[in-house]
């Protein structure tokens, strides 16, 4: 399966709502995702402002998936897939990018809030890769964990 990576841009936003209600777990639909402040024009605003940069991945012209971080703070917000696209290395390599994105501005103390149960194929994903937890949790009440330089 091959998949073109590219910066986000406002335009994607509104793909990028309707998949986050279409994946395997975590799912969030587009009234919740209001319900949280997070609108297409919100979120697009923010793209647009360069506050919330980030990586999309299609395949053969469809979006596959995303992840955007928070500019200011080195919060990594969100990575989402289409179930189809798991296990192929995609969420990796759209972490990676926006990872890198964060660091080029700065950051040396990346975070993100994560489900603490290890049924979830998140929990496990995260850990894998270098983040460790930090006995904080987030607003939602998800587990905080953190990525320092090597």
């Amino acid at each position: 399966m091959s998949f073109f990576i590219r910066p986000a841009d406002p335009a994607d936003i509104a793909a990028c709502i309707e998949l986050r209600g279409r994946t395997r777990e975590n799912a969030v639909p587009a009234a919740r995702l209001a319900e949280l402040g997070i609108t297409e024009a919100s979120w697009s605003g923010q793209v647009r402002d360069g506050e919330l940069p980030g990586f999309v991945a299609e395949s053969g012209g469809v979006l596959a998936g995303y992840c955007f971080g928070d500019a200011g703070s080195g919060e990594i917000v969100v990575l989402a897939l289409l179930p189809e696209h798991e296990g192929h290395g995609l969420g990796r390599a759209l972490l990676e990018r926006t990872v890198a994105h964060l660091r080029g501005l700065g950051h040396r103390r990346l975070f993100l809030g994560c489900s603490d149960n290890p049924a979830h194929r998140s929990h496990g994903f995260y850990r894998r890769l270098g983040w460790r937890a930090t006995g904080e949790r987030d607003g939602l009440g998800d587990e905080v964990l953190e990525l320092l330089p090597d």
